[in-house]
């Protein structure tokens, strides 16, 4: 459904990334789709497909370039080794300033790694118009939530083993102190539980699929995107 393409950063730097595209392109929101830590697969390409059926153009930017993981041990070298300021500030700015060359509006959202990604990128990203971030968050001292100005909705797993509930409360009053117009959702649920392949052979010790709660935060992030970006 989708192709590679290249794009440019703000530095002038090339990246490549997978954009999705939807039958009725012309004039059509866009959506920048931030990789778990295991890289740009065939799942995450398949979230941009998801969004491409609903009427997103949906651009994946490939931060690792082009290396994949299938370990979680593989997975967080190359995550570490991920300059987070940098991927937030050229790879997914640059990746939203291509969309926005055809859409006059462009969201981000992201999973695990890139649910971090989106709130750094809400400081880091002026042309940003909406995030939806995915149980996922930065250290809280490097949120400077006074920058954010596009309107949030967030996912969390009150199970969640990588991300406690506790650091969402503080990040939460961060929010609200800064008045960034957000809403977060908490649902019964282990960590990645809107990945579809975190089930069976493929989940590690702290990821859990849930099917049902997975399309309730589905509904809702279609929902936001469609009020915010048209």
């Amino acid at each position: 459904m989708g192709t590679t393409i290249d794009f440019k950063r703000p530095d002038g730097q090339s990246v490549a990334g997978y954009l999705a595209e939807p039958a009725d392109a012309q004039g059509a929101p866009a959506v920048v789709v931030i990789q778990e830590w295991w890289g740009l697969n065939d799942q995450i390409r398949g979230v941009a497909d998801r969004l491409a059926q609903a009427g997103y153009r949906a651009l994946v930017p490939d931060l690792y370039r082009g290396k994949c993981a299938l370990e979680a041990e593989e997975a967080h070298h190359l995550m570490t080794g991920l300059d987070f300021g940098q991927a937030a500030s050229q790879d997914i700015r640059g990746a939203v300033q291509h969309l926005k060359q055809r859409s006059a509006k462009v969201g981000v959202t992201g999973f695990c790694m890139g649910g971090a990604l989106t709130i750094l990128s809400s400081t880091m990203v002026p042309e940003m118009d909406a995030g939806v971030v995915w149980y996922g968050m930065p250290p809280l001292e490097y949120v400077d939530a006074t920058k954010i100005k596009a309107p949030l909705l967030a996912h969390w797993a009150t199970q969640d083993g990588a991300f406690p509930i506790e650091g969402v409360d503080a990040l939460e009053e961060k929010f609200k102190a800064a008045g960034v117009a957000y809403a977060g959702h908490r649902y019964l649920a282990h960590h990645a539980f809107a990945n579809e392949t975190a089930q069976g052979r493929n989940r590690i010790a702290i990821t859990q699929y849930d099917a049902a709660w997975a399309q309730v935060a589905w509904d809702r992030t279609l929902r936001f995107f469609g009020r915010q970006l048209g």
